[in-house]
């Protein structure tokens, strides 16, 4: 029988790339990674993450009364740095914010304590550090630095490996593939909202896998596991942060000092995030609203403003009074910060900077988180 005669039907050739071809069936060549390459790709990356427990301290309303409970937690890192001095672990921001304590277990089943060194709330990211002088030889041999790769380059239909501490259990690998790329997800904490671009992967992504390793079949990190999508009604859908959009901004953390209270900047404002739905509403730019500029605080000196929107400071883009807050409490007092604002003249935003000497908190207070 001639193959090419009689009518055409479409026939999808299974391969990475999903092509479909248009008349009669041909060979396919299919793409199959080894069981025993995924499980040496799994033993080679596992020494570079490491399982977070952590312990807040949260208030609820009990019978008109406030009583403060103490709440343990549990995600996963990633060891991107170390010195002589200290061990560097990037994870997500919703990991340890908030925190009092926090325990970072290791390969070898290790223990030791971290601090925060830099958080950024807004792209979901931190980086705590680990006195490196107190852990032992035998960790670190036991332990590696993550090799990084570039997500970019990365295409819909690749093998992926999720690496995390799932539900507090310890360490866990799961396999899937990339579902897609540059996915808009909607995420809420429960109070607000924001938008951010994702990897898609149906590699299983659970509670406690939050800051851990996605992973390609070169054994790079490409992702930072972020959310899974909770419905009952869909399965296979979780996420991570490109590697290529965090590596920036995990570097910057980490280059971040750990300061004590009294040695932290304060810029002297009040003010309310302008969101995006906000920006978009009221005709406004995105970034944060001076409510009031304190007298005589750092901003005042300078000479912002009530009703000007901060929308960078130094080079980074401010979307929320957060974001802010951690950028600034970063910096020792008396560094110099250049913050880009919009002032309305007339109905229309225009652009102008300013360098601002950071003060010093004068109430020495965090609790007011509107106040930076």
């Amino acid at each position: 029988m001639n193959p090419n005669a009689g009518s055409k039907t479409i026939i999808g050739e299974l391969s990475d790339n999903y092509d479909y071809e248009v008349g009669y069936t041909q060979s396919g060549a299919i793409k199959t990674v080894s069981e025993t390459a995924v499980s040496n790709i799994a033993k080679d990356t596992l020494p570079a993450i490491v399982s977070i427990n952590s312990t807040s301290t949260q208030t609820t309303d009990w019978f008109g009364q406030s009583v403060d409970q103490e709440v343990e937690g549990s995600g996963s890192g990633i060891i991107v740095g170390k010195d002589e001095k200290e061990l560097l672990i990037a994870t997500n921001n919703h990991v340890v914010e908030g925190t009092k304590s926090i325990i970072v277990t290791f390969a070898d089943g290790s223990q030791a304590e971290a601090v925060i060194k830099g958080t950024d709330s807004v792209a979901d990211l931190a980086v705590v550090t680990v006195d490196i002088t107190k852990l032992k030889d035998s960790t670190l041999k036991a332990i590696t630095v993550a090799k990084l790769g570039n997500s970019d380059d990365v295409q819909v239909g690749e093998m992926a490996i999720a690496i995390g501490n799932a539900l507090g259990y310890g360490q866990s690998v799961t396999v899937g593939y990339v579902s897609a790329k540059d996915r808009e997800v909607e995420v809420s904490d429960g109070y607000n909202s924001k938008t951010m671009v994702l990897l898609q992967t149906d590699a299983a992504i659970n509670p406690g896998n939050s800051g851990g390793a996605l992973i390609n079949m070169e054994g790079e990190v490409i992702g930072i596991n972020t959310v899974k999508y909770a419905s009952s009604e869909v399965e296979g859908m979780g996420y991570a942060i490109p590697i290529t959009k965090a590596t920036p901004i995990i570097t910057e953390l980490m280059s971040r000092e750990v300061l004590s209270e009294v040695e932290q900047g304060y810029l002297g404002i009040s003010g309310n995030d302008v969101t995006e739905d906000v920006a978009a509403y009221y005709n406004m730019p995105v970034g944060v609203y001076i409510n009031e500029a304190v007298e005589g605080g750092a901003a005042d000196k300078a000479g912002l403003k009530g009703d000007d929107i901060i929308t960078k400071a130094d080079d980074i883009d401010i979307s929320s009074i957060s974001q802010l807050k951690e950028y600034v409490n970063s910096l020792r007092v008396g560094s110099k910060v250049t913050i880009t604002y919009m002032r309305n003249a007339n109905g229309t935003y225009e652009e102008s900077q300013v360098t601002v000497t950071l003060g010093k908190n004068p109430s020495l207070s965090s609790s007011n988180q509107s106040e930076n």
